[in-house]
């Protein structure tokens, strides 16, 4: 109860950005953000992405509690890390994404609850240690206090079912990209029972790994920002017939581990 009370407080206090002048919201994201670079990285310098990576975001969103994000490289530099910020979310670091040798980081997709409007940045770290960061701006409101479906516990007997799509066809040594969908609810400790009218305790995915073969592909560490049932899109470079494996931990210390098989005769796929 009492971290659904700090979350919502923290929530308000984002909104209230929104109700001031246009010149008092300017100035009020830009030492937002500056804010949020001292404390995510710490005596580092952030330099202008624009050449190294490209993030898109609906300017309104849909879903507030669904809000897709895509982050494509755009340059020649090698992105070993990426980091999706929500500005004015309870808990503005949504994600980092750390890629591993099998990886293929041209192309990241991900859904993310967005509670007020806000900007949102995309940082690429590459394998130097330099940092870019990119900019978006979403109209999106109440994502976070969305309800994220049933706390009933037959409701929750799927948690942690995986679905696996291939979305080209395999050729080993060439990227692939595919989708990832995991059953969990993501309650982020925010949204209210309609039926008790108590908040669900928190309960969600703090890290992803995927591996292919004995290779790393992605690491991810998350926040109570993913959106229920996520799904990622990511990419991939099988270099022989094999299978890639998942394991999912989540806050209460649950840990969730599927395998899939890949193989180069695999044919396309229709999305998720």
């Amino acid at each position: 109860m009492m971290r659904a009370v700090a979350l919502t407080a923290m929530c308000l206090l984002s909104a209230a950005l929104y109700a001031q002048a246009p010149a008092e919201q300017a100035a009020a994201a830009q030492q937002r953000w500056s804010d949020l670079q001292k404390a995510i990285f710490p005596n580092r310098t952030l330099k202008d992405g624009e050449d190294v990576i490209a993030l898109e975001a609906p300017p309104r969103a849909l879903d507030a509690a669904l809000v897709p994000f895509t982050v494509s490289t755009t340059g020649t530099k090698p992105v070993k890390k990426l980091h999706l910020i929500i500005d004015n979310n309870p808990g503005p670091l949504a994600g980092r994404f750390t890629f591993g040798e099998a990886a293929d980081p041209s192309q990241l997709k991900v859904r993310m609850r967005v509670n007020t409007y806000t900007s949102v940045h995309a940082v690429a770290e590459d394998a130097s240690g330099e940092l870019y960061s990119v900019e978006k701006f979403v109209k999106a409101s109440g994502g976070c206090s969305a309800p994220a479906g049933s706390n009933d516990p037959k409701a929750l007997l799927s948690m942690g079912e995986m679905r696996f799509k291939l979305l080209s066809k395999v050729t080993l040594g060439k990227p692939v990209q595919a989708q990832l969908m995991i059953r969990h609810p993501n309650f982020n400790g925010m949204q209210m029972d309609q039926v008790t009218r108590h908040y669900t305790p928190a309960h969600f995915i703090r890290t992803i790994d995927i591996t292919y073969g004995d290779q790393s592909v992605m690491h991810v560490d998350s926040d109570i920002a993913l959106s229920t049932d996520p799904v990622i899109t990511f990419g991939f470079i099988p270099r022989q017939n094999g299978k890639l494996k998942v394991l999912v931990s989540d806050s209460k210390g649950k840990q969730f581990e599927q395998s899939f098989d890949v193989a180069a005769t695999e044919q396309v796929s229709e999305a998720l």
